[in-house]
């Protein structure tokens, strides 16, 4: 979750996702009424009439959900209440799925949405104050850091064994969550249960990147094949052919490259969310790099140890410096002129209007709105015009590292809620994102969490009409896309550092060196700051002494890892591609043997 702020007050990435209207920002919740009673009827009705397709049988839903009417029957008539942010899933599980568990269990549920920002401040007032704010919580799991070092969140792993045994639902099949490993700390144990995932990846136009015309182009000027880019310096090339060698298509101006870049707050997630591990920042590793991770994070053990160059980390090193100048430089040159003052929001709808070739960061939440009949990037049977792929790399990055990022908001128990109150709200937890209605809220919300539901037939039908999104999450390459880990000691106050930094160089204000190294001394000020007050105890931060770039460049070398990395001689190799359906074949066409649907 990211604690941003405007002057009109918090804003937040999920919530520009599903804004089409100015009552998307207002507060919104849903109680329902318990029923006297729930029975096999009721089940039955809520089996048939909303709960399909899903991957168990319509024998083994009703098993399922007779185990949540039997561990409910204490709480009956209780009323608990959970937040989440505005996004289409949350939405189905406030409207729908929260008044199929009160009719199913008999307790009540007000399952608020809000922003973001406003969850995560609800949230801090709950674990500083001890008051019980909200009895289930679901935040983005790039608080696992916060979460792990402040000890106010209930650890699942012990809380299913233990206290919450009672209440954990015997065919949870934790296994089966592909981000568990997002949200699991450092001791190994799991803090939060995934409740919606989505990536940002790279987007282009299939028919044009297709078109034997602009190939043969392609290929006579820059000697390799118009494809999927590999790394950056294909990604450039393809911007530059569309923006000044196509330049017009049906009589319509396009260009190579769509980005945003007013400085606000919603400027942060576009660099936060992996945009340096992209290029190259940070060492190898997944789901985050060690010692350095793609914030530029150098982490001892569990304690993070500096941002900045001069104490080990690598957020303004050469390749986060790199990160940032590319950037400015495909906006200037390639993006639509308005894209400069653009934010998040605004940038977003401008693909599906059709005059776009690319663009290499781009969220799949958004895929909802790219396949709608009738827009310039579909088809008239259906199908899109456009199509996902894995995200290229720049010249700094090593195979092994982290490749993007990918957003995953968690459910999570807090210890300052009464016992009670957090077995139903981890009742209700569950049933959102149990076997028997994930399918069905995958199909809603495109946002995938179980690897039985990405395998299921019907994505594999639906497949076609969805530009990718299933190939990429049934790739191998899908565990390179991974949210912000446990290096981040504190995410609300680390995150908003970004935009206010990286928004100078976006203005013009400062070089991307100079801001980057801004940023850099600004996230160590925090940490200094953390480590003075102790209260992250053992895994608070601890830094390191300040030294030369050179000694810490020399440190890697003879340790043999990679951040910070030296500068490049030449920061624009070789172009590479790869042609789409034939990276499609090669990934592996069978689900794991522990996820095959039925």
């Amino acid at each position: 979750m990211r604690r941003l702020r405007g002057r009109n007050g918090p804003l937040t990435k999920e919530s520009f996702l599903t804004m089409t209207s100015a009552a998307a920002l207002i507060a919104a919740s849903v109680t329902i009424a318990a029923p006297a009673r729930a029975d096999d009827a009721v089940n039955q009705r809520w089996i048939d009439s909303e709960f399909q397709p899903s991957t168990l049988s319509k024998a083994d839903q009703m098993k399922e959900l007779q185990w949540f009417a039997k561990a409910a029957e204490p709480f009956k008539g209780m009323e608990i209440n959970v937040v989440s942010e505005t996004i289409t899933t949350h939405e189905y599980e406030s409207r729908t799925l929260a008044k199929a568990f009160t009719e199913i269990t008999g307790i009540k549920v007000k399952h608020d949405l809000i922003q973001e920002g406003d969850v995560v401040e609800k949230l801090q007032t709950q674990m500083q104050s001890g008051k019980n704010v909200y009895d289930g919580w679901i935040n983005d799991s790039d608080l696992i850091g916060t979460h792990v070092r402040y000890g106010q969140t209930v650890i699942l792993s012990d809380y299913m064994t233990g206290e919450g045994k009672d209440v954990t639902n015997p065919q949870l099949d934790v296994n089966d969550f592909i981000g568990k490993s997002f949200t699991t700390g450092p001791d190994g144990k799991l803090y939060q249960l995934p409740d919606q995932q989505f990536a940002n990846l790279y987007w282009f136009r299939y028919d044009w990147f297709s078109n034997p015309e602009y190939k043969a182009k392609f290929k006579a000027k820059y000697g390799y094949e118009l494809g999927v880019p590999v790394n950056w310096s294909a990604y450039e090339d393809i911007a530059e052919f569309f923006t000044n060698d196509i330049k017009e298509i049906n009589g319509v101006k396009v260009y190579g490259h769509m980005d945003y870049g007013k400085k606000d707050p919603s400027l942060g997630w576009r660099f936060t969310d992996a945009w340096l591990s992209m290029a190259g920042n940070g060492d190898k590793g997944i789901p985050n790099g060690l010692p350095v991770d793609e914030w530029g994070i150098r982490m001892d053990g569990c304690r993070p140890v500096g941002s900045s160059v001069e104490r080990g980390g690598d957020t303004n090193g050469p390749a986060a410096v790199y990160s940032i100048t590319k950037y400015l430089d495909w906006m200037k040159k390639y993006a639509p002129p308005q894209a400069q003052g653009m934010t998040f929001s605004e940038a977003g709808p401008v693909p599906a209007q059709g005059n776009i070739a690319q663009q290499i960061f781009w969220y799949t939440a958004f895929t909802a709105d790219m396949v709608k009949p009738g827009i310039p990037v579909v088809n008239a049977d259906g199908t899109p015009k456009w199509r996902m792929a894995p995200s290229p790399h720049g010249s700094y990055w090593k195979e092994g590292m982290k490749l993007g990022y990918q957003d995953a908001g968690s459910a999570t128990l807090l210890k300052s809620t009464p016992p009670d109150r957090r077995k139903a709200a981890w009742l209700y937890l569950q049933f959102i994102n149990s076997k028997t209605v994930s399918l069905k809220k995958s199909h809603v919300g495109l946002t995938f969490v179980r690897e039985s539901d990405i395998w299921d037939k019907s994505f594999t039908e639906r497949a076609p009409k969805l530009g990718g999104l299933i190939e990429f999450y049934r790739s191998p390459a899908r565990v390179q896309w991974t949210p912000t880990g446990n290096n981040v000691p504190d995410y609300p106050k680390l995150a908003q550092l970004w935009w206010q930094n990286i928004g100078d160089a976006s203005s013009g204000a400062k070089t991307p060196q100079a801001a980057m190294d801004a940023l850099a001394a600004a996230q160590d000020s925090v940490l200094e700051r953390l480590e003075k007050s102790g209260v992250q105890k053992e895994c608070g931060p601890k830094l390191n002494k300040k030294e030369t770039a050179e000694f810490w460049f020399a440190k890697a070398e003879k340790d043999k890892t990679i951040a910070p990395q030296r500068k490049l001689a030449n920061e624009k190799p070789k172009g590479e591609t790869v042609d789409y359906d034939a990276l499609i074949k090669s990934w592996p066409a069978t689900p794991p043997k522990r996820a095959e649907a039925k």
